[in-house]
């Protein structure tokens, strides 16, 4: 099916993780689509990763942004709409869940926030005129923890509650101009930084184990490949006609009975 992305411009953050991150998989399916992706990130990854589509023909550009910095939002928005004179998606994938608990500071509480938050609402904030104009539209990535909870991860779950909300907010004030606002919600995926947090356990064999155990479909985890296929049908013209939903990609982790984990 041909998602209509060609010659988009997708604004994304948070695209320049390792090789096989969520968001590095999203920056290369956008290339495959022909779609022209936009980078924002603070990793100088970003750089390689934009030559290297470049050479396969497909237009980016990279941001090298602190989205921590309001005034660093600012200029890589400006940068990428004189560069390409219009924005027509934003993805905010921005996310470290970086054990920020009731034990910590308050200054690592507001930081949480800042990076896994407040840098999606700067984004649509700088990005909205050239959204109006091209009634373009937004996707979020959330998390199961907004839903589930974790434990000893204040900043981010509250981060990713406060996604959500923004997610349907947003939804129902821009609504008028015809722009849609959606979230793909995550829950067991393995990537680069879920590979490192299970190196880190004395019994992370174990671990990974009685997750995946208890992932209903397939007693699986997710691929980046399955999140990104969603993000980009999400954002395409393809699904025109949804806006304000959380959509899960999670093998049934979050809603489905418990029953099912039980052997008869």
């Amino acid at each position: 099916m041909d998602l209509n992305l060609r010659g988009k411009i997708v604004v994304i953050s948070g695209a320049a993780g390792k090789e096989g991150s969520i968001g590095e998989t999203i920056l290369q399916r956008l290339g495959e689509e022909g779609a022209i992706p936009a980078v924002i990130d603070r990793n100088s990854r970003g750089f390689d990763y934009v030559k290297k589509l470049q050479q396969k023909g497909v237009d980016a550009v990279f941001c090298q942004t602190d989205v921590t910095d309001p005034e660093q939002i600012e200029k890589a928005l400006n940068t990428i709409s004189k560069k390409y004179g219009r924005i027509d998606v934003v993805i905010n994938n921005v996310g470290v869940n970086d054990g920020v608990g009731l034990d910590g500071s308050y200054e690592e509480f507001m930081n949480s926030l800042k990076l896994n938050m407040v840098s999606y609402f700067m984004i649509v904030k700088y990005a909205l005129p050239f959204l109006i104009t091209s009634k373009g539209n937004i996707l979020n990535i959330g998390s199961k923890v907004a839903l589930t909870g974790q434990g000893r991860t204040s900043g981010y779950a509250a981060s990713k509650g406060g996604v959500l909300g923004l997610t349907r907010e947003w939804a129902v004030d821009l609504i008028h101009y015809g722009i849609r606002s959606n979230a793909i919600i995550i829950a067991e995926s393995w990537t680069p930084s879920y590979d490192t947090w299970i190196r880190t356990l004395p019994n992370g064999e174990e671990k990974l184990k009685s997750i995946i155990e208890k992932i209903p479909l397939e007693n699986r985890m997710t691929s980046t490949d399955e999140i990104a296929n969603a993000c980009l049908f999400t954002i395409s013209d393809r699904s025109s006609h949804t806006t304000g939903q959380f959509i899960f990609v999670d093998g049934g982790y979050v809603h489905l009975d418990r029953s099912l984990l039980t052997d008869e």
